[in-house]
């Protein structure tokens, strides 16, 4: 990603190389921006020249910054916390973005060597991908992040929430707010800069970036895949149902890109190691939950070296359809088992702050885009 010497440089979205090219090419120190960029993302130290203030313009941040870096310590508006997992939500308050918020997910993860924190960060704000049972795709899609934004998700939850608690995140998962794939370009350079060994040093076999399957999309992903240093990073498909005509009505991306394709898609996606692929199934009561819907999944997976994470349903706002019941769930994971598919139970965590998987998603700046859209604000 080449920068161009008359824009400003954001750091967050730049790669250590990129970084000290950038650098020099502004007549700066190669040393010194090599240590800058290391102090940014292992201690979390910003140099006061690079602050940028939320009512800056446009051409007065690029015009301060031209030789410079531009940084803005989004504020966190809000921490929801349910036991030890926890949502935080930043406002963009770059000109131009109208206090937009990103909402990121902080979760405890026990092991058996100990409790390990993952961060769950999102690639847009709002969705297109309309799936009828998620909450982000009530508010449409608003609009893109840049890789920076995206990093600083990273960024904020490990210098300004995590920092007390002493705990360190260790895994990244593409599962909060946004498709990926309809972002690829900034997710793949956001990957590149979490995994950077001068910088944040996520190792990409702790990175998971999930899909509703756009074929195109795990592709990129896939080339990316093959490149030195990114062999192991993670990809999981956002399946939830068992066949066409079920997925078509609850997600209508699989009108475009229907089952068939998406197998087509991971059978063909470049592995370097034994490691599954996760498989997501979002278990709704009366729409997917059948012992035949089980055996049906089962069935389509089978040529697909996959886990198959069942995820009880996260009921959205204004929701048709309940939480399933817990004996529900045991059957349906009981059921895959039998049927010779290695399948786990996704715990479900922060569904009362409306942090649970399919409950991002800020309903104030849904209303207030739709009152735009109909004139009456």
């Amino acid at each position: 990603m080449a920068q161009d010497s008359g824009q400003p440089i954001r750091p967050l979205g730049l790669t250590s190389a990129q970084f000290v090219e950038a650098a020099r090419a502004r007549g700066g120190s190669a040393f010194a921006a090599r240590d800058q960029y290391k102090a940014l993302f292992r201690d979390g130290v910003v140099p006061a020249s690079w602050m940028t203030t939320a009512d800056e313009t446009d051409a007065k941040s690029n015009a301060r910054t031209a030789s410079n870096c531009l940084f803005t310590d989004y504020p966190v508006t809000a921490t929801l916390v349910e036991g030890e997992t926890s949502k935080f939500v930043l406002r963009l308050v770059d000109p131009g973005w109208n206090g937009l918020e990103t909402e990121s997910v902080l979760i405890p993860m026990p092991r058996a060597s100990g409790t390990t924190t993952t961060l769950c960060v999102s690639s847009q704000i709002g969705c297109s991908m309309g799936c009828r049972f998620c909450e982000t795709a009530q508010m449409g899609l608003l609009k893109n992040l840049r890789a920076d934004q995206i990093v600083h998700q990273w960024w904020a939850g490990t210098h300004r929430v995590q920092r007390a608690s002493g705990n360190a995140i260790k895994n990244i998962v593409f599962m909060g707010m946004g498709e990926p794939t309809d972002n690829i370009d900034e997710v793949i350079q956001a990957i590149r800069v979490l995994v950077d060994h001068d910088g944040a040093m996520v190792p990409a076999s702790n990175i998971s970036v999930s899909t509703v399957g756009n074929p195109d999309g795990i592709e990129k992903i896939g080339q990316l895949v093959r490149e030195t240093g990114f062999h192991r990073l993670n990809l999981a498909l956002s399946l939830n149902a068992p066949n066409d005509e079920i997925r078509s009505a609850i997600m209508p991306v699989n009108k475009a890109w229907p089952m068939a394709r998406l197998k087509d898609a991971l059978l063909a996606f470049p592995r370097f190691s034994k490691a599954a692929f996760c498989v997501e199934y979002v278990l709704i009561p009366g729409v997917n939950d059948a012992d035949e819907h089980c055996d049906e999944v089962c069935a389509f997976l089978r040529e697909v070296r996959c886990s198959l994470n069942v995820i009880p349903y996260n009921p959205r706002r204004n929701s048709p359809w309940p939480a399933p019941e817990e004996s529900d769930v045991d059957r349906f994971v009981a059921r895959a088992v039998t049927n010779g598919q290695f399948t786990k139970r996704r715990g479900t965590k922060g569904r009362n702050v409306m942090a649970a998987c399919g409950q991002l998603g800020n309903e104030h700046i849904r209303n207030r885009r739709l009152m735009n859209e109909d004139g009456t604000s």
